[in-house]
């Protein structure tokens, strides 16, 4: 019989399903997502504060930006954000949420599986404050706190978080290096009564502590050819999470007079994500302002393909060039 060996150590993967609040472990950023999850080294753009937010520092105009994940099982996931850049252009502020909602459920016992004709919802929602500053023309730090909340029926848990992150800029390629601790915080359990059970068993179920999916990304991106009118990027990345096995993550986006992003990717040692993942940007303005609209797809094995779409908006003329 055929013997397959492992080709990447299987790091961490005793963890998986040990941690809370997993909807922060989905990506909001359509541009890292099309390419392969691999977004803490890549350029700063409306979506760093989700990804990276030291690269807020380099935001040099106010900025909002809005996402909207499909997660599927009718499940989906909404992000906005903020970036406030101050005077010096050196530092900036930013707010964003983070909100999943698992829409319309129906509650259902062992004698009726089919429901009971009663509904309940689950949300999710994370909001955050950021700060970033660049401690040199080349080096910046940025962090993010977070108040954590987790309502399910009339059960409820909240908590705080923090990620915080660094990012390098070299003058050479448009080299960057990038690291970052997402989900920081504290362990979390849901508050209220305690879950009835009438059934084949007594008293009630009590609930217990969590951990928050805390994760380190080690990352970085090149520019490796570059012309006139188009360019080529390539970016890596390593995660590190509590809950889960270490993984890879690699991605490419091709760009065509700044106008046109092409962006493909690959995830490894991430089970039911065998596929690449895939999207595209187009800048575009209104009136004299910037405007990014992104999308990406991320055909996974067991829950169909997830689709994001963002929008990004800047107060500033564009710099491009007539061509």
């Amino acid at each position: 019989m055929p013997i397959y060996a492992q080709l990447i150590p299987n790091f961490g993967g005793q963890r998986t399903g040990l941690s809370a609040s997993s909807f922060l472990k989905n990506d909001m950023n359509p541009r890292s997502m099309a390419m392969g999850g691999a977004g803490v080294a890549l350029a700063p753009d409306g979506f760093t504060i989700f990804t990276n937010p030291a690269a807020s520092a380099n935001i040099e105009h106010f900025n909002v930006s809005i996402s909207s994940l499909t997660v599927g099982a009718g499940m989906n996931q909404s992000f906005i954000s903020a970036i406030i850049p101050r005077k010096d252009k050196l530092s900036s502020f930013g707010i964003s949420l983070n909100m999943l909602n698992s829409g319309e459920q129906e509650v259902r016992t062992e004698f009726q599986p089919r429901g009971t004709g009663e509904v309940f919802y689950a949300l999710d929602f994370a909001t955050g404050l950021t700060y970033a500053q660049q401690l040199s023309d080349m080096f910046s730090a940025g962090m993010t706190l977070k108040y954590i909340h987790n309502q399910i029926d009339v059960f409820s848990a909240s908590t705080v978080a923090a990620d915080v992150s660094f990012l390098y800029i070299t003058d050479y390629q448009d080299l960057k290096f990038a690291v970052m601790i997402q989900n920081f915080g504290g362990n979390s359990s849901l508050n209220g009564d305690d879950i009835p059970t009438d059934f084949n068993r007594g008293g009630s179920i009590e609930t217990e502590n969590y951990t928050l999916p805390t994760v380190f990304q080690l990352g970085a991106s090149i520019v490796p050819w570059k012309e006139e009118h188009q360019s080529l990027m390539m970016s890596v990345q390593l995660n590190h999470p509590n809950d889960n096995s270490e993984n890879y993550r690699f991605g490419l986006e091709y760009e065509y007079l700044e106008l046109l992003y092409l962006r493909a990717g690959y995830k490894l040692n991430v089970r039911g994500d065998r596929f690449p993942t895939f999207g595209f940007g187009l800048r575009h303005r209104l009136g004299g302002h910037p405007l990014h609209v992104s999308y990406a797809a991320n055909p996974t094995q067991f829950r169909g393909v997830q689709h994001t779409i963002g929008i990004s908006f800047s107060l500033n003329k564009m710099n491009r060039e007539e061509r």
